[in-house]
């Protein structure tokens, strides 16, 4: 959850780089699984700017939206956390993220394979949660970044997998004038990236020492689930305009 915009001022150069490092680390890989042909560099660039300007357009819905619940929902329900995480931080989060994503990209003569969806959701997200965790970094320290370097970092970049796999999905059927079957996989490549996102939240946010063993083990699925995506994704990965493909 992004609620401020970190002070250039305050930037210490070490804690900066704790913060940006396990995101540039996950970029170098999600890139280097792109088998067939390299993206654009500044493709790439534009997207992560777009993941950090996604994090101030958030920021705006999720107060907006806090201040609403506020208003109707006691804070000491479960209602109230369900619709906090799912809802307001989630769809605000993801939703950015994906108009943002799609803006840019769904028109882009070098969104030519299916794989390429998972790059620039990925380079979406990582842009996302850089800006996010030097914020956090800069206010709470090196320990922090400890934290957040081995969940919420590679958590985005899941996010954005999972985005990302059914958005190039959704291009494939946009090519092939399948235009229903387009239109379901961008929903797909929403919903799920947001869904993922709230269970994240709301899991982590769960006020029980044993709830640590499930966020454990939710985050251990979703890193190998976004795993096994890359990797068969990568493997049989197609230039948009042949007419071989599979399935998800």
């Amino acid at each position: 959850m992004f609620f401020f915009f970190p002070m250039v001022p305050m930037m210490n150069p070490i804690l900066i780089a704790a913060a940006v490092l396990p995101a540039v680390f996950l970029l170098v890989k999600v890139y280097r699984a792109d088998r067939l042909e390299r993206e654009p560099p500044m493709l790439l660039v534009s997207l992560v700017l777009y993941g950090i300007l996604a994090t101030g357009l958030a920021l705006l819905t999720e107060r907006l939206g806090t201040f609403l619940l506020d208003i109707f929902v006691r804070q000491d329900t479960v209602l109230y956390n369900v619709l906090l995480y799912f809802v307001v931080v989630a769809f605000s989060e993801e939703g950015f993220k994906y108009l943002l994503l799609k803006r840019r990209t769904w028109n882009s003569p070098a969104f030519n394979c299916q794989f390429d969806g998972v790059v620039y959701a990925t380079f979406v997200s990582l842009g996302f949660a850089l800006w996010e965790n030097i914020g956090y970094v800069i206010r709470y320290g090196f320990s922090t970044a400890v934290v957040r370097a081995v969940t919420a970092i590679p958590g985005h970049a899941c996010f954005g997998v999972f985005m990302g796999a059914w958005y190039g999905l959704a291009k494939r059927y946009d090519n092939m004038g399948c235009a229903s079957q387009s239109k379901t996989c961008r929903f797909l490549s929403f919903f799920l990236a947001a869904f993922a996102h709230g269970c994240y939240d709301y899991i982590a946010t769960m006020d029980s020492v044993h709830y640590g063993w499930i966020f454990v083990a939710f985050i251990a699925v979703m890193f190998a689930a976004a795993f096994v995506v890359i990797q068969k994704m990568s493997k049989n990965d197609r230039f948009i305009s042949q007419r071989t493909y599979y399935d998800l």
